[in-house]
């Protein structure tokens, strides 16, 4: 068994002992809009770091190269200072379309800060203040927005998944583990969102991270549509649905009228090169 298969399956058991998958909950005070609104964010700075530091391997994975970066004093700052910008907005001014984007952005450049934070480490989940071990930084707070103190998990699943109900969500941020989605290359804005998150989703999906034909009988696909089924229609008959919507044309075929076996696998080694 490979070390990111073993640390993958460790990851999961501790996972799921440790607190389970957050439920989707509305944290209440961030469904307010301006639809009216033109007004943009700029996410040029972190786009400069995406462009800077993404990395796609053989795979077909995009990694993010901490190593790099932490020792760029310059880019180091332009992170930091890109956060403490987004931190300072009030996102209720924005249309939904821009605070979507706000959010996701957010949550990615704080999930790369995080790491850093203590880089180098073999996996996200060694990052935590709490006194359970190896459960990850997602209930900590990290940002300050409007003056309350917010954790991944609040930006996650109690702020994007809650009030825009969309699957594709998942597909958009990225949790700093191999076995995660992409983290893209490209920044969301109100006007790429919609392309980015079908792009995410098709990615995903069709690459061995999302499904994995063992044989004909048997598929292992990502613990992300067991933790979170209730988001894909609660039954493995939705999830293969929703897999078969993004699925290329060779996928599709295969997994057209599948009853086999599901198991469900994840990666949590670290998305470095």
């Amino acid at each position: 068994m490979t070390s990111r298969k073993w640390m993958g399956l460790v990851g999961i058991a501790v996972l799921a002992v440790a607190c389970g998958a957050p439920e989707s909950k509305d944290i209440g005070g961030w469904d307010v809009s301006v639809e009216t609104s033109t007004e943009t964010i700029d996410h040029g700075p972190w786009q400069e770091i995406l462009d800077a530091y993404v990395r796609t391997d053989d795979s077909g994975v995009n990694l993010f190269d901490y190593a790099a970066i932490s020792a760029v004093a310059d880019d180091m700052s332009k992170l930091g200072a890109y956060l403490e910008h987004l931190q300072g907005l009030d996102p209720s001014t924005y249309s939904r379309a821009e605070q979507m984007a706000f959010w996701i952005n957010l949550y990615n450049a704080l999930t790369v800060q995080v790491v850093l934070s203590e880089y180098p480490v073999d996996s996200i989940k060694e990052i935590h203040e709490g006194v359970i071990p190896n459960t990850g930084p997602w209930q900590d707070p990290h940002a300050k927005v409007n003056g309350r103190d917010l954790s991944l998990d609040d930006i996650e699943h109690g702020i994007l998944r809650p009030l825009w109900r969309d699957k594709r969500i998942h597909y958009a941020v990225n949790c700093a583990a191999y076995g995660c989605p992409h983290l893209l290359a490209t920044a969301f804005t109100a006007a790429n969102t919609e392309e980015l998150l079908e792009l995410g989703a098709r990615d995903y999906v069709n690459n061995p991270r999302g499904v994995d034909f063992v044989d004909e009988d048997f598929i292992v696909i990502s613990s992300i549509y067991d933790w979170y089924t209730e988001d894909f229609g609660n039954t493995e008959e939705s999830v293969v649905a929703h897999l078969i919507d993004y699925a290329d044309e060779e996928l599709a075929a295969r997994l057209e009228g599948f009853a086999g076996s599901i198991d469900y696998e994840y990666d949590w080694s670290l998305n470095a090169p």
